[in-house]
């Protein structure tokens, strides 16, 4: 498999994550409008559950907003070549850790492999930035050394 079809797949998983992240944030939210409709006729300004509902509905459209626009940004990935030092858009392989420098997305698995996507706030992806194939960092007191990037 070549480097980029390496690159290819995490970053597909990421997707495939984001997906069902995507979808459960849809049901969730057509679920609370639907009890809150179901509910009946608005009786008093003041319904604490028809508030709480409206509630949880925007707070799972803010999810699916942002799982949405996070799978937008990693489409965008798809159509950048392999990279060679460690920046945003890298699938980094250490002899600890995977990471894909990219959104937030937390852990996922390509296959039987862990990884982590991980933002550009995070201080593991500060201590990464702009290291090579070889080069090694210190984290939490445990040293990992790069074996791939693409």
């Amino acid at each position: 498999m070549t480097r980029e079809e390496q690159r290819n797949k995490v970053i597909c998983s990421c997707i495939q994550q984001q997906e069902h992240i995507a979808s459960i944030a849809k049901q969730e939210m057509d679920s609370a409008q639907q009890q809150s409709n179901d509910y009946g006729a608005n009786v008093d300004r003041y319904d604490s559950y028809r508030t709480k509902m409206m509630r949880s509905r925007d707070m799972y459209a803010k999810q699916l907003s942002n799982a949405l626009a996070g799978i937008r940004y990693l489409q965008d990935l798809l159509k950048e070549p392999p990279h060679d030092v460690v920046e945003h858009g890298a699938v980094v392989v250490t002899d600890r850790q995977n990471f894909l420098l990219s959104i937030g997305a937390g852990k996922f698995m390509v296959g039987n492999q862990v990884f982590f996507a991980i933002s550009a706030q995070t201080p593991i992806y500060v201590a990464l930035k702009g290291k090579r194939v070889g080069d090694s960092i210190v984290f939490n007191g445990q040293s990992q050394t790069i074996k791939e990037i693409f």
